[in-house]
C-alpha cells in the first residue's frame, strides 16, 4: 500500500514534502499516473471581484502540478456561481446577478497568469468556464441523465449538508444541488480535456469523491481526488481573514504593500509552513529559515513576503515594498507605496484624527479610533497623539502628506492636494 512518504511521481513527493497533502482516493493509482503526467483541476467560484489569499492555496496546488510536467485546469464557476456552495457556509449565499457574475470573472482572470504558464502546450493551463456546458443544460435529461446516479441517503452525509442540517440552519434545494453540479462538472472535464484529477482543500472532499463515482458510473473512467488541508494560522484563524477583512489578490483591492504587511506580519509559528506553501524556495533554505531564532526569524519573515509578494505582483514591487517598510519602521519615514488617501488642502484643517484614521482603514470605526488614542498607540508623523478630539492642520503636512499610525504596523499616508 501506498503511503504519502512514499510516493515515487515529482508532483506527490513536492506537495508531501511541502504540507499539501491531506488525502487521496487513490494513493497509489493517482501517483503512477501522476508519474507520467496527469491533468488535474480546481474549481473557483466568482463570489467577489478577486480571489483571496485561502484561494491562493488552490492556485498553489496547480502551480505545482505544472512544476511537476501535469496540465493545471483553473475551472471558473460562471454557472456554480449562480447557485452558491454550502460547504462550510452557516447560511445561504446571496444570488448574484449575471452580470455581476460576467463582472468579477472578467476581473479574477489575470490573478491565474500571475501563477500558471498558458498556452497549447502538453503541460500549459488552460482557462474554462463552467457556464459553457452548465447553462445548456435541459433539467429533465439532467435529472434523468445524472441525477439518477447520486443517492439522497449519500448526498446528506455530506459535511456540507449534514452539519447545516444538524445545526437546524436552512439548506435551499438550489444550494442542496450545488455538489451534483460540481461532480457533473468533473465528467464534462474529462470528456472534453481528458481531466483525471480533481483537486480541492478538505472540506471539498465529499464533493470530490460524488465527482469521482460520478464519473465511473456514468462513463466507466477511473477519476482521482486529491485534498491539501485547510490552512489556518497558528493562532486558530482562517487563513487570508484579518481584522481588516480578506486580504485580496487584486492591487486595486489591496495594494502590493499592504500585501507584502500581511505576509511579514505572519506570526512566528506560521513562517516555516507558510513559506513552504506559498513560495517556490528550496526546501532546504526553507529549512534554514525557519530555524531562525529570536529577532533572526524577522529574516525568514521578511523573506516569506519578499517571495509571496513577488509570485503576485513582481520582483519590483516586492523590493518596493520592503524598502518602503525599512523606511517607515527602521527609519521612522513615509515610504510612498504606503495606503493613502487624497484629502484636499481646504479640508485638512479641522479634520479629526478619528475620522481621518478611518477613512484612511486604519480603523473600522471611529469608537475604535478613540479606544486606540486613549491607549497610546496613534501617532501623526510619528508623534503620540492623547487627544481624542485632536484635529489635523496645515501644520502636519510633511512634503505633501501627513503619515498616521497605529502602532509600530499599521500605517498610512495623507495625500495633501492644493
Amino acid at each position: 500500500m501506498t503511503t504519502p512518504d512514499a510516493v515515487a511521481s515529482p508532483f506527490l513527493r513536492e506537495i508531501t514534502a511541502r504540507g499539501q497533502y491531506h488525502q487521496c482516493t487513490d494513493l497509489a493509482a493517482l501517483d503512477a499516473a501522476a508519474a507520467k503526467g496527469v491533468t488535474g483541476y480546481i474549481g473557483f467560484d466568482m463570489t467577489a471581484p478577486s480571489l483571496h489569499v485561502g484561494n491562493l492555496t488552490q492556485i498553489m496546488l496547480l502551480r505545482r502540478l505544472q512544476q511537476a510536467g501535469g496540465k493545471p485546469i483553473a475551472l471558473l464557476g460562471g454557472g456554480t456561481t449562480r447557485v452558491g456552495d454550502p460547504s462550510g457556509k452557516d447560511e445561504t449565499r446571496q444570488l448574484l446577478s449575471e452580470e455581476q457574475i460576467a463582472s468579477n470573472a472578467a476581473a479574477i482572470r489575470g490573478t491565474f497568469e500571475k501563477f500558471l504558464a498558458f498556452g497549447n502546450g502538453k503541460s500549459d493551463a488552460i482557462l474554462v468556464d463552467n457556464s459553457d456546458w452548465l447553462l445548456a443544460l435541459n433539467y429533465i435529461d439532467f435529472l434523468r441523465d445524472v441525477g439518477r446516479h447520486l443517492t439522497i441517503n449519500r448526498m446528506l452525509t455530506m459535511d456540507s449538508v449534514r452539519l447545516r442540517l444538524e445545526r437546524e440552519q436552512a439548506l435551499s434545494f438550489i444550494e442542496f444541488n450545488y455538489m451534483i453540479l460540481q461532480a457533473y462538472d468533473f465528467v464534462e472535464l474529462n470528456r472534453r480535456f481528458g481531466c483525471t484529477l480533481q483537486m480541492g482543500g478538505s472540506d471539498q472532499w465529499g464533493n470530490i469523491v460524488n465527482g469521482v463515482e460520478l464519473g465511473r458510473r456514468m462513463d466507466g473512467v477511473e477519476l482521482f481526488g486529491l485534498t491539501q488541508p485547510l490552512i489556518t494560522t497558528a493562532s486558530g484563524a482562517k487563513m487570508g481573514k484579518t481584522a481588516q477583512g480578506a486580504v485580496w489578490l487584486n492591487a486595486d483591492m489591496l495594494s502590493p504593500y499592504q500585501y507584502w504587511q500581511y505576509w511579514r506580519n505572519a506570526e512566528d509559528a506560521d513562517v516555516g509552513r507558510f513559506l513552504r506553501v506559498f513560495t517556490d524556495l528550496p526546501l532546504a533554505e526553507i529549512a534554514r529559515l525557519e530555524a531562525l531564532q529570536g529577532a533572526e526569524i524577522n529574516d525568514a519573515k521578511i523573506a516569506l513576503a519578499n517571495e509571496a509578494t513577488a509570485l503576485l505582483h513582481g520582483r519590483d514591487a516586492a523590493r518596493e515594498a520592503e524598502s518602503t517598510a525599512r523606511a517607515t519602521f527602521e527609519g521612522g519615514g513615509a515610504g510612498a507605496s504606503l495606503p493613502s488617501i487624497d484629502v484636499a488642502r481646504a479640508d485638512l484643517d479641522g479634520l479629526r484624527v478619528i475620522d481621518a484614521l478611518t477613512r484612511a482603514g486604519l480603523t473600522a470605526s471611529n469608537g475604535e479610533a478613540k479606544r486606540h488614542i486613549k491607549a497610546g498607540a496613534v501617532s501623526v508623523n510619528n508623534a503620540t497623539i492623547a487627544d481624542e478630539f485632536a484635529a489635523l492642520s496645515g501644520a502636519d503636512i510633511v512634503d505633501g502628506v501627513v503619515k498616521l499610525s497605529v502602532g509600530k504596523k499599521k500605517h498610512a499616508l495623507i495625500k495633501v492636494a492644493s
